[in-house]
């Protein structure tokens, strides 16, 4: 997998709604816009965030239909949602951004989906089985599936998916070839026609035996399947390129078909009479990608569905409105500060956690935003079935304290009350992109360092990729990131393992990842990430800040409508109905 792919696709998902798939690159910190655009991220119902104050906590009903606008009263048998505009690489595994995987997870359906915890259920495949050695996973398939154009869905077109997964041409985003797969290697490498793990056992019945166990294995093999007859047509090992040619037409096993793909303007969708649920309710969706205030696209109707950030103004301007539906949704991601591990003074963890005592985050990242996030201590959301504050050091603001652990790390207080130790100042150069939470986070935290006997050196970038620059030279101390969506606990945690988070180094905090792996039994998981979330709250290889809140507004005549952190909309838009219009 190609880093840099993997850090723009977590760059345009941030923030989103739709995503099907998760990745361990960093994002730009999440900003106090006033609304965005629907994206990619999630599943299907709200969750609540601990901590913080929210001005909405249960979903809201629409208490005025008779405002709705006329735009919207038109419409009989179709929905529109914004999306920033995707490129049109509409077959999975093959995206260039995270919004054309909102514009695929419609059109394509998946072997197994999760549910709002993040927990594996069924979609294409009805059931599974894992050996007791946990590396054989067999799904079995829902009798007489359907891709859009008529033809059957079976194990055969299964086993074709996996295996362009391991061609040695195939350059995508699919954590799929990070499996030890029996026999992908050697079929990488052309030393097999086919892969010796994958196993076609009948038409619904198809195996796949792993070298070593992997706990996400079942979700992320259980992807998006791709027709053989379609995709796999003009296939030879090592020639993926013909793939490109079939982005605008694609044949899938979603709910929807693409009707029509406008640039710049929209993309249309039709019910697929095919899908394994039944036809869509909705006969048409629309994803609006034309650019414009979404505040203006909700009022005037032009849209159905809109996302904002929970703030109280918000949350009152939307039930202003009269006719908009509201549901209260906290993402599956959290906000960081990344520590630079190689700088001689943050190599002390009664630093990192002197810092972290130091900052006041409820005032940055609660307060400031009218309660639209909550204190993040741990590298999980709070929707994560994983997710736990036990042994957790909630690192609650306390000046008294931070300036403790500096004296016991041997920093004392020197010239202008700045800190010092063997000569050097303690300095602390910050990073972070061009927003107003950046303008928050620099003028609370430079008094709190201040305070402190902290030295606070602020550098804002315009461009992210800038920024990403000056991290990759080493010439920080503390940048601003988040992370992309997050489906299984070991996603928030894979950057201390893979060197995304460099100069952390630590034997038990590997053991237990691989440990955290080796098992699908979900309550010895949540004991392993019990221990790597207590291990890590306690070292601070980063330090912890943010989860986000985010309320989404809806055309109230929408029935069925509901949202996951995982999944997104996909799960619960076939059920979509309209309501008439009063």
């Amino acid at each position: 997998m190609k880093k840099g792919a993997f850090l723009l696709t977590s760059l345009l998902i941030a923030g989103s709604l739709l995503m099907s798939a998760c990745s361990d690159s960093k994002e730009a910190a999440p900003t106090n816009n006033t609304a965005s655009t629907t994206e990619q991220g999630s599943k299907n119902q709200p969750a609540q965030a601990p901590g913080g104050e929210s001005g909405l906590k249960e979903p809201y009903t629409a208490a005025d239909m008779s405002k709705l606008p006329a735009t919207a009263k038109q419409r009989t048998d179709t929905i529109i949602v914004g999306l920033t505009d995707p490129s049109g690489a509409f077959t999975p595994y093959f995206t260039q951004s995270g919004y054309d995987g909102n514009v695929n997870s419609l059109l394509f359906s998946s072997l197994v989906t999760v549910d709002e915890k993040g927990l594996p259920i069924p979609d294409l495949a009805e059931k599974w089985d894992v050996s007791d050695d946990q590396l054989t996973y067999t799904y079995h398939l829902r009798k007489d599936l359907k891709f859009s154009d008529g033809s059957p869905l079976t194990a055969d077109d299964v086993a074709f998916t996996w295996t362009i997964l391991f061609d040695k041409a195939y350059d995508g985003d699919s954590m799929v070839p990070t499996l030890a797969v029996k026999g992908a290697e050697a079929y990488k490498e052309g030393k097999a026609k086919t892969i010796e793990g994958i196993k076609v056992i009948d038409p619904q019945t198809i195996s796949v035996t792993l070298e070593k166990p992997n706990a996400t294995a079942l979700v992320m093999l259980g992807d998006k399947v791709l027709s053989k007859a379609y995709y796999g047509k003009d296939y030879k090992f090592g020639q993926l390129d013909y793939i490109k040619k079939l982005h605008g037409s694609p044949v899938g096993s979603g709910p929807y078909k693409l009707e029509k793909f406008i640039p710049g303007q929209e993309v249309r969708f039709v019910a697929n009479e095919n899908y394994y649920k039944g036809k869509p309710k909705t006969e048409h969706f629309i994803y609006k990608t034309s650019e414009g205030d979404t505040w203006q696209y909700l009022e005037t109707g032009e849209v159905d569905y809109a996302s904002f950030s929970a703030t109280t103004e918000n949350i009152e301007k939307l039930k202003s409105l009269g006719f908009v539906n509201i549901i209260p949704y906290t993402p599956s991601t959290y906000g960081y500060l990344q520590v630079n591990l190689g700088h001689e003074a943050l190599k002390d963890k009664k630093v990192r956690q002197a810092l972290a005592y130091g900052l006041d985050r409820q005032s940055i990242y609660v307060d400031a935003n009218q309660g639209a996030g909550s204190i993040a201590n741990i590298p999980a959301s709070p929707i994560s079935w994983a997710y736990t504050e036990e042994g957790i050091n909630p690192y609650k603001f306390d000046t008294e304290k931070g300036k403790q652990l500096l004296d016991e790390a041997g920093w004392k207080e020197g010239a202008g009350g700045i800190r010092e130790k063997d000569g050097k100042q303690l300095v602390i150069h910050y990073l972070g992109s061009k927003s107003k939470q950046s303008d928050i986070f620099i003028a609370v935290a430079k008094e709190n360092f201040q305070a402190l006997g902290v030295k606070f050196d602020p550098e804002v970038f315009a461009d992210f990729n800038s920024l990403v620059s000056k991290v990759d030279s080493g010439d920080y101390d503390l940048v601003s990131f988040s992370t992309p969506m997050l489906t299984d606990p070991s996603d928030g945690i894979v950057q201390f393992m893979d060197g995304e988070i460099k100069g952390y180094d630590n034997p038990k905090f590997k053991e237990l990842y691989e440990k955290g792996l080796a098992t699908s039994d979900i309550e010895q998981r949540k004991q392993v990430y019990k221990e790597i979330f207590q291990l890590l709250n306690d070292e601070l290889p980063i330090i912890f800040t943010n989860y986000k809140k985010t309320v989404y507004g809806y055309n109230g005549r929408i029935d069925n409508l509901s949202v996951s952190p995982f999944v997104g909309l996909a799960n619960s838009l076939p059920d979509w109905s309209l309501k008439p219009a009063q």
